[in-house]
Protein backbone atom coordinates (compact mmCIF):
# COMPACT_ATOMS: atom_id res chain seq x y z
CA UNK A 1 0.00 0.00 0.00
CA UNK A 2 1.25 3.48 -0.39
CA UNK A 3 0.25 6.03 2.24
CA UNK A 4 -0.70 9.61 0.35
CA UNK A 5 -1.25 12.98 2.71
CA UNK A 6 -3.69 15.49 0.84
CA UNK A 7 -3.17 18.99 1.57
CA UNK A 8 -5.60 22.22 1.18
CA UNK A 9 -4.00 24.59 -0.77
CA UNK A 10 -3.39 26.66 2.41
CA UNK A 11 -0.93 23.78 3.53
CA UNK A 12 -3.90 22.48 5.93
CA UNK A 13 -4.35 18.45 6.14
CA UNK A 14 -7.31 17.72 3.51
CA UNK A 15 -7.45 13.70 3.90
CA UNK A 16 -4.78 11.16 4.29
CA UNK A 17 -5.13 7.37 3.31
CA UNK A 18 -3.49 4.15 1.38
CA UNK A 19 -3.88 3.72 -2.56
CA UNK A 20 -2.92 0.27 -3.97
CA UNK A 21 0.13 -0.06 -6.08
CA UNK A 22 -0.98 0.43 -9.89
CA UNK A 23 -4.01 3.37 -9.04
CA UNK A 24 -3.71 6.14 -10.60
CA UNK A 25 -3.40 9.02 -7.91
CA UNK A 26 -6.46 10.83 -8.86
CA UNK A 27 -8.81 7.73 -8.68
CA UNK A 28 -7.74 7.74 -4.60
CA UNK A 29 -8.73 11.80 -4.36
CA UNK A 30 -12.00 10.91 -5.88
CA UNK A 31 -12.85 8.29 -3.49
CA UNK A 32 -11.92 10.41 -0.40
CA UNK A 33 -14.41 12.99 -2.47
CA UNK A 34 -11.62 15.96 -2.88
CA UNK A 35 -12.01 18.31 -5.62
CA UNK A 36 -10.24 16.73 -8.60
CA UNK A 37 -12.60 16.01 -11.53
CA UNK A 38 -10.45 14.14 -13.75
CA UNK A 39 -12.92 15.60 -16.44
CA UNK A 40 -11.02 13.26 -19.24
CA UNK A 41 -10.57 10.24 -17.62
CA UNK A 42 -6.76 10.40 -17.93
CA UNK A 43 -6.98 11.30 -21.26
CA UNK A 44 -4.84 14.24 -20.63
CA UNK A 45 -7.26 16.58 -22.62
CA UNK A 46 -7.96 18.55 -19.81
CA UNK A 47 -5.95 19.42 -16.38
CA UNK A 48 -8.87 19.34 -13.44
CA UNK A 49 -6.59 16.84 -11.80
CA UNK A 50 -3.58 19.19 -11.41
CA UNK A 51 -2.18 18.90 -8.10
CA UNK A 52 1.29 20.11 -6.98
CA UNK A 53 3.77 17.56 -5.35
CA UNK A 54 5.69 18.61 -2.33
CA UNK A 55 9.10 19.14 -3.46
CA UNK A 56 10.80 16.21 -1.46
CA UNK A 57 8.84 13.91 -3.50
CA UNK A 58 8.39 15.23 -6.87
CA UNK A 59 12.31 14.07 -7.63
CA UNK A 60 10.47 9.98 -6.97
CA UNK A 61 8.16 10.53 -9.08
CA UNK A 62 8.80 8.88 -13.04
CA UNK A 63 9.17 12.02 -15.14
CA UNK A 64 6.42 14.01 -16.78
CA UNK A 65 5.80 13.02 -20.62
CA UNK A 66 6.06 15.98 -22.67
CA UNK A 67 2.26 15.79 -23.30
CA UNK A 68 1.62 15.72 -19.71
CA UNK A 69 4.26 19.37 -19.48
CA UNK A 70 2.07 20.77 -22.62
CA UNK A 71 -1.47 20.71 -20.49
CA UNK A 72 0.32 21.74 -17.58
CA UNK A 73 1.26 24.88 -19.29
CA UNK A 74 -1.92 26.07 -19.93
CA UNK A 75 -2.65 25.17 -16.51
CA UNK A 76 -4.26 27.78 -13.38
CA UNK A 77 -2.13 27.66 -10.23
CA UNK A 78 0.80 25.69 -12.11
CA UNK A 79 4.30 25.11 -9.81
CA UNK A 80 7.65 24.20 -10.49
CA UNK A 81 6.58 20.82 -8.86
CA UNK A 82 2.91 20.44 -10.80
CA UNK A 83 1.83 17.17 -11.86
CA UNK A 84 -1.50 15.20 -13.49
CA UNK A 85 -2.36 12.92 -10.51
CA UNK A 86 -3.92 10.68 -13.66
CA UNK A 87 -0.28 10.22 -15.08
CA UNK A 88 0.74 9.42 -11.13
CA UNK A 89 0.54 6.10 -10.36
CA UNK A 90 1.48 4.38 -7.08
CA UNK A 91 3.94 2.04 -6.10
CA UNK A 92 5.49 1.37 -2.84
CA UNK A 93 8.52 3.20 -3.83
CA UNK A 94 6.20 6.43 -3.26
CA UNK A 95 4.87 5.24 0.11
CA UNK A 96 4.02 8.55 2.14
CA UNK A 97 3.77 10.83 -1.31
CA UNK A 98 2.22 14.53 -0.02
CA UNK A 99 0.81 16.56 -2.50
CA UNK A 100 -0.67 19.85 -2.19
CA UNK A 101 -4.39 20.80 -3.94
CA UNK A 102 -3.99 23.94 -5.85
CA UNK A 103 -5.99 26.80 -4.50
CA UNK A 104 -8.48 27.05 -7.40
CA UNK A 105 -9.73 24.33 -9.47
CA UNK A 106 -11.48 24.52 -12.88
CA UNK A 107 -14.92 23.04 -13.23
CA UNK A 108 -14.98 21.36 -16.80
CA UNK A 109 -18.19 19.67 -15.79
CA UNK A 110 -20.06 22.70 -15.24
CA UNK A 111 -21.97 21.14 -12.18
Amino acid sequence: MTRVRFLRADGSLAAEAEGRPGQRLLELAQALGLPLEGTCEGAMACSTCHVIVAPADFARLPPASPHEEDMLDFTPHVAPTSRLSCQILLAEELDRLEVRLPPAHANMQGR
